[in-house]
């Protein structure tokens, strides 16, 4: 008796690009994600999160996941969005605040390294040691010698985390300036949003230009085969999170991944591999 062949399961494609649909997904007005599309979505995704930390725990892994980006550009809400539902033994979010004074006289990188992942762990850095290559360099904490330091230094560091067998993801949250203004701005009157603002948050609608030339330097002297940088746009915050999750998600040969029930093909529209503009 033959046995039964196995069906292959269809691969589940971006539901945004299905334009019988538009209505449904986007919102008229501006055009971003309808809030029950956007629901669904993430909650399938969550799912996949969910076996992905399993995963982690059942063979012993070690993941970095760093999320960077302008100020107000939605690094906290992706966060939150992406451990919701995760077990909350096997993931820990690093906010480091400014360092102490004890700090500043010890190697840059020593009080990262007392915050990485153990085996089993998924560790999220909202912000990391890429401070010193944007807000450290724009606001003067840190000397020249102290950021060439830095650059020569991290893409070998992370070299050796990864040979030593941690994952590292590195997103870069991109929002435009107009919409930058509006969500500061929106901070500092909306009572539930106020503890976000900070005297940097202020300064920085002031110094755009500046953050986007420390910014492109970061990106074209820290972006690796090994540890490439993923740009994201945030501009709507929804999208942002659904694609940092599919892309996350599509990278990793976790047990149980079902590619057949969520998107996992991130929107290249929204999210890319950095890529230094050619010279003119």
């Amino acid at each position: 008796m033959q046995g039964k062949k196995e069906t292959k399961k269809a691969i589940t494609l971006r539901p945004e690009a299905d334009k019988s649909r538009t209505e449904e997904i986007y919102k008229k007005k501006n055009g971003r994600l309808r809030d029950e599309f956007y629901l669904k979505e993430i909650e399938k995704l969550q799912v996949e999160l969910l076996k992905l930390q399993n995963w982690v725990k059942k063979t012993n892994q070690k993941i970095v996941i760093i999320l960077e980006g302008r100020d107000a550009a939605g690094k906290g809400g992706t966060i939150k969005a992406l451990t919701e539902h995760l077990n909350q033994r096997g993931f820990r979010i690093v906010a480091l605040p400014k360092p102490t004074e004890i700090e500043k006289t010890q190697w840059y990188f020593t009080r990262y390294i007392s915050t990485l992942p153990s085996g089993g762990e998924i560790v999220f850095f909202d912000r990391s040691w890429y401070n010193r290559a944007g807000v450290e360099r724009v606001m003067g904490f840190c000397t020249q010698e102290e950021y060439k330091q830095f650059i020569y230094q991290v893409s070998n560091l992370e070299q050796m985390l990864i040979s030593s067998g941690t994952m590292i993801f590195k997103y870069f949250l991109d929002v435009g300036q107009d919409e930058q203004k509006r969500r500061i701005k929106r901070r500092k009157t909306d009572p539930l949003r106020m503890w976000k603002l900070s005297p940097i948050d202020s300064k920085s609608l002031d110094l755009w230009d500046e953050y986007t030339s420390v910014f492109e330097k970061m990106f074209s002297r820290t972006h690796t085969p090994y540890a490439p940088w993923i740009i994201v746009d945030s501009n709507d915050k929804k999208a942002a999170r659904l694609n940092i999750a599919r892309d996350l998600l599509s990278k990793i040969d976790y047990e149980g991944k079902d590619p057949s029930a969520v998107c996992l093909l991130p929107d290249p529209a929204i999210l890319h591999s950095y890529s230094q503009s050619p010279q003119v």
